[in-house]
């Protein structure tokens, strides 16, 4: 059913409308966000963006977006957004279940809602992030040229509350090239992850027990990093001794060690300096699913 659209447009100089669409319900924590900021850590500010970078640019793919166009980032599920106007959008990462103005939709594949129309996405049984994105892209002003929501740093666009109206941009030239994506399927097995041993695995007595066992991530979860959780009877993470590690440099999937000996590893949201030790680091590929893992997954950890 189409229902005759509430939204107030926007208009350009000309007097022409633009395409608008209007959140109805944020879920959880919705934000938008892009391919980041990078360039800004000489002021103190990481690069941010996308936390499952894979999903994130297949869902602008699909439109046929720039793979950086800003999109939604939505944590488990429960966003509804009604569109002002007619509009191309997929939906990938978590599969979160999608009906359009009360229909089912299928996931990563291109859907065309009307004006008026509203997109809602249930709560996802697996994963952790969904993407929507959205021919033309979400265009609210950048930030330090990003429309990336930072919540460590708490700059960019603020996370998305019922009754915003989010403008869209122009539409690209470039069409959609198929109509469904083939995607693996997310799942609540355990998920092996390839690390490197170091900078600082000198500072352990015994860093291979991180490959020992699997690890479980706790409910201290989100943008910023996973704390994992291991069991009591598994070799523990022990330092040589306790002498202060000066600051430094913090990438993307470092795993540092805090005193209590649960491991943290860092994702989209990470301080870019840190004071403890970082006993190895996540290669790049493997990132994007570490954003997936919710609390309960177990985690391995092997050599990459």
């Amino acid at each position: 059913m189409t229902r005759r659209s509430s939204l107030l447009y926007p208009t350009d100089p000309d007097g022409s409308a633009t395409a608008v669409l209007q959140v109805v319900a944020p879920g959880m924590l919705s934000t938008i966000q892009d391919s980041g900021r990078p360039g800004w850590f000489h002021a103190g500010v990481g690069v941010s963006g996308a936390a499952d970078r894979r999903s994130f640019t297949l869902a602008n793919r699909l439109v046929g977006n720039d793979e950086s166009a800003a999109a939604i980032e939505c944590l488990l599920g429960g966003l509804i957004v009604e569109f002002g106007a007619s509009a191309v959008v997929a939906v990938t990462g978590a599969p979160a279940p999608i009906t359009l103005d009360g229909r089912p939709a299928a996931h990563s594949a291109v859907l065309r809602p009307g004006a008026g129309q509203r997109l809602a996405l249930g709560i996802s049984s697996t994963g952790m992030r969904t993407y929507v994105a959205v021919r033309g892209g979400i265009a609210v002003p950048s930030v330090l040229g990003s429309r990336s929501r930072d919540t460590l740093a708490g700059i960019g666009p603020e996370p998305l509350r019922a009754t915003d109206v989010l403008p869209v941009g122009p539409p690209p030239r470039r069409w959609p090239e198929v109509d469904l994506a083939p995607v693996a399927p997310l799942t609540a097995d355990t998920l092996t992850v390839r690390t490197i041993l170091g900078p600082r695995e000198d500072w352990y007595d015994r860093p291979e027990n991180l490959f020992a066992g699997s690890w479980r991530v706790s409910a201290d979860t989100d943008r910023v990093g996973i704390r994992l959780e291991g069991d009591a009877d598994r070799p523990p993470l022990t330092r040589i001794d306790d002498a202060e590690l000066p600051t430094e440099g913090m990438p993307l999937g470092a795993i540092q060690v805090p005193p209590s000996g649960q491991p943290v590893v860092f994702l989209a949201d990470h301080p870019i300096t840190g004071g403890y030790p970082v006993i190895a680091t996540v290669l790049d590929a493997d990132v994007d699913a570490l954003a997936q893992a919710r609390p309960g997954r177990p985690i391995r950890f092997v050599r990459g």
